[in-house]
C-alpha cells in the first residue's frame, strides 16, 4: 500500500476568482516542468536504486537535498514551533527537493522549505 504524506487544505472559493476570465498557466508547461522534474531525478539517483525523491532514506536526504542558509532557518524555526518529529523534518526536506526539482534548481530554497510544510499533515484536536 502506497503512503500519502502531502495534505492540502482546499479554503472556501470567492465567486470572482472563479469568474475570472484569466487564463493560468497550461497543462502543457506544468506537464513539460513535471517531465523535467522527473528527468532530474532520474539523473540524481543514476548510481542509486532510486526512481524519484520520496524513496530517499535518511542517508539518502542528507547526500541529495542540499539546503541554503535561510531555509536551513526556516525548518529550524518550524520544528521548534510546529514541534515537527524527524520523519516529518525528511518529508519536508524531500518533498523540498521536489519542489526545487520543479523549479529547476539544485538548492532547495527557504519558499520551497516554506511550500512543503504548507503540505504536511494537520493536526485533528
Amino acid at each position: 500500500m502506497d503512503r500519502v504524506d502531502m495534505f492540502i487544505e482546499v479554503p472556501h472559493v470567492d465567486y470572482e476568482k472563479l469568474a475570472d476570465t484569466r487564463s493560468g498557466e497550461p497543462s502543457v508547461k506544468i506537464r513539460e516542468r513535471i517531465e523535467l522534474a522527473r528527468e532530474l531525478q532520474l539523473k540524481r539517483f543514476t548510481r542509486t536504486k532510486l526512481v524519484c525523491n520520496s524513496e530517499m532514506t535518511v542517508t539518502e536526504v542528507r547526500d541529495f537535498c542540499k539546503v541554503e542558509d535561510s531555509a536551513q532557518s526556516l525548518l529550524k524555526a518550524a520544528m521548534k514551533q510546529l514541534y515537527l518529529s524527524a520523519r516529518a523534518f525528511h518529508r519536508i526536506l524531500k518533498l523540498g527537493r521536489t519542489i526545487a526539482d520543479l523549479e529547476g534548481t539544485d538548492i532547495i530554497k527557504a519558499h520551497h522549505i516554506a511550500e512543503a510544510i504548507q503540505y504536511r499533515p494537520r493536526r485533528t484536536e
